[in-house]
């Protein structure tokens, strides 16, 4: 008799649901933020972006919500990273140019907006790319990793049994990176892991450096 087909293990989404939920709540209460996009386009990326999100944590069991989430995030890593990058172009060069437009609460709003959409990109990037994706780190033991998490060398009574990087993990990765500019506890094993991260922290130093520290500077003085 042949035994049952189990079900693929499919990683809990509310994590990932509320952390973009949660991001885009603040960018619409940051006080008078320079974009180049009207404000109503925050709402409908982060609703494209929950959409496949919520069907997967809602729908486990029908897998083409999983592809339709994997390229949708993918995409939103490539939109939002643009976005990043010519928003801090904008602000840079309103800063050389026109400073006396800017005032230090307008400059420091852009600069945390731009800093959480970074981390924001990246841990939903790292999330999704690590040894397959989210569904494949559950049922793929041997799935080859992009980064090492300290949990997979630690004695097994300190850690759950099967225990695998979730979303969670992949969002300290994403803060921890954009703030100390360099690995921590996680170490990345594969050369588009490092160039991912050396390109996350090259966008933070440039938002902490030279735009929230010109935005503090005015709000001293």
């Amino acid at each position: 008799m042949d035994e049952p087909v189990r079900a693929p293990r499919i990683e809990p989404r509310w994590p990932v649901a509320v952390t973009i939920a949660a991001v885009i709540g603040v960018l619409a209460f940051l006080p008078g933020r320079t974009t180049l996009l009207p404000g109503w386009v925050t709402y409908v990326v982060g609703a494209v972006a929950l959409t496949p999100i919520v069907a997967v944590g809602l729908t486990p069991t029908r897998p083409w919500w999983m592809r339709i989430e994997r390229t949708t995030t993918l995409s939103l890593f490539v939109v939002a990273t643009l976005a990043t990058l010519a928003n801090l172009a904008h602000l840079i060069h309103i800063m050389i140019h026109k400073s006396r437009e800017l005032g230090g609460l307008q400059l420091l709003g852009s600069s945390v907006a731009i800093w959480l959409t970074n981390v924001l990109a990246f841990s939903l990037l790292y999330w999704q790319i690590d040894r397959g994706g989210p569904e494949a780190r559950m049922n793929t033991p041997g799935a080859r990793p992009d980064w090492l998490f300290p949990q997979t060398g630690a004695s097994a009574d300190d850690v759950p049994a099967g225990w695998r990087p979730t979303f969670v993990d992949y969002l300290y990765l994403a803060y921890s990176t954009a703030t100390a500019f360099s690995t921590t506890e996680v170490a990345p094993l594969t050369s588009r892991a490092k160039m991912l991260m050396m390109l996350e922290s090259s966008i933070s130093l440039l938002v902490i450096l030279v735009v929230a520290s010109r935005a503090i500077n005015i709000l001293s003085s």
